[in-house]
C-alpha cells in the first residue's frame, strides 16, 4: 500500500487537525514518547499551543530476541510485562532484572539529555495527550498509560497516527479518548506507513523540545 504520511511532521500536522478541540485548552499537556513521538508531538504542540514534554519509556527486549517486547519500563518505575512472552522464552527473574537494569540506565541517560535531569511536571488534575509515531504491539505505550494513571491525571488521550485494529480496541478500555488516524488491516511495521521514517537522533529530540518550549503563540497552521 502507498504510505499514509510523508514523514513524522506530516503525521503530527494531521493529528493536530484531529485534536483541534484541545486548542489552547487549559491544564493540558502533550507527553511524547521518544524518539519518533517527539517529532509528531512537536507539530501538535506548535499547532494547538499546548506545552510539550517527553515521557521516557523503554521496551524490555526478550533474551536472544531484543526486538520482541517481553514488557516495557517507564521512567516512573512502572513495569508492563507480557506473561506470554516471559513464559514462551523461559525468561528467568535474573534475566528480567538484567534487562530492566540495562533499560533503566538508558532511561536515566535520556532524561538527563532531554530534560536536563528535571523531573516530570505535576500531572494531578491535568489533561494529558500521550503521543507516539505509531503503535504496533503496544508494550511501551501501555506502560506509559499505566504510569500516567498512577499520576492522577484528569483525562488521558491517546493520539497516534497509525495503529493496528487490536491496539485500537485495547486502548478504548485504557484511556478516556482515542485519536488514531489510520488502522490498516495489514500491519507489519510502523515504518511501512511513512514515506520517510528515518531514525531520529537525540539532537533532533532536544531541538524539538527546545522549539516547543520557546515557540511564540499564534504560529500554527491549523484553522481556528
Amino acid at each position: 500500500m502507498d504510505p499514509l504520511f510523508l514523514d513524522r511532521r506530516d503525521a503530527g500536522t494531521q493529528l493536530a487537525h484531529a485534536l483541534i478541540h484541545y486548542k489552547e485548552a487549559p491544564d493540558t499537556l502533550i507527553l511524547a514518547l521518544p524518539r519518533g513521538g517527539v517529532i509528531v508531538g512537536c507539530e501538535i504542540s506548535r499547532a494547538l499551543h499546548i506545552p510539550l514534554e517527553v515521557l521516557v519509556t523503554r521496551k524490555l527486549g526478550a533474551p536472544g530476541n531484543p526486538e520482541l517486547a517481553m514488557g516495557a519500563l517507564s521512567e516512573t518505575g512502572y513495569r508492563h510485562l507480557n506473561p506470554e512472552v516471559l513464559l514462551s522464552f523461559g525468561v528467568s527473574s535474573s534475566q528480567l532484572e538484567e534487562e530492566v537494569q540495562r533499560q533503566q540506565l538508558e532511561i536515566s541517560r535520556r532524561v538527563e539529555r532531554y530534560r536536563r535531569g528535571r523531573p516530570l511536571p505535576p500531572m494531578t488534575g491535568r489533561n494529558v495527550i500521550l503521543v507516539d509515531d505509531g503503535v504496533a504491539t503496544g508494550a511501551t505505550f501501555y506502560a506509559s498509560i499505566a504510569a500516567l494513571r498512577t499520576s492522577n491525571v484528569q483525562r488521558l488521550v491517546a493520539a497516534i497516527p497509525v495503529a493496528s485494529h487490536q491496539v485500537r480496541g485495547e486502548l478504548l478500555s485504557k484511556v478516556d479518548e482515542v485519536v488514531i488516524l489510520e488502522t490498516p488491516t495489514s500491519f507489519a511495521a510502523i515504518g511501512q506507513f511513512y514515506l520517510d521514517f528515518s531514525q531520529v537522533s537525540d539532537e533532533q529530540v532536544v531541538a524539538c523540545l527546545e522549539k516547543a518550549r520557546t515557540a511564540p503563540p499564534g504560529t500554527d497552521s491549523v484553522a481556528k
